[in-house]
């Protein structure tokens, strides 16, 4: 069984940004379900999509590798390889959406506290 960091390093350079924009999702979610106010709302949207988009990039830019260097083999190597390129690729979706998991239990954690009126000095305070 590979390890966490086997996993980022099969990766590649898209698991960078994709740990950059998880980790700014993870502080903004974190301190959204703490205290929910609206002027987050625009941000946390924001660091979901960046966090994706960097995800699927490193997985796009990881098969292009994988594809370029199967079609540059010589000998020929076996039909099986290619996929494991992108096996290696989808770690980055993988990490992008284990983030993306978390820092969605954390809003909902902020929008059930709306729903049941704990943020009632928020919105008076306004």
């Amino acid at each position: 069984m590979a390890t966490v960091l086997e996993h980022f390093r099969d990766g590649g350079w898209g698991m960078f940004p994709t740990l950059l924009f998880g980790l700014l999702l993870m502080v903004v979610a974190i301190r959204y379900a703490g205290r929910p106010e609206k002027r987050f709302v625009p941000l946390l949207v924001t660091l979901n999509l960046l966090t994706l988009a960097s995800g699927a990039l490193g997985c796009v830019s990881g098969v292009i590798v994988t594809a370029h260097a199967f079609e540059a083999a010589s000998p020929p190597l076996p039909s099986s390889i290619p996929f494991l390129g992108v096996g290696e690729s989808l770690n980055n979706v993988a990490f992008a959406l284990l983030f993306v998991v978390v820092g969605a239990m954390a809003v909902s954690l902020g929008a059930w506290k709306i729903a049941q009126g704990h943020d009632a000095e928020i919105i008076r305070a306004r």
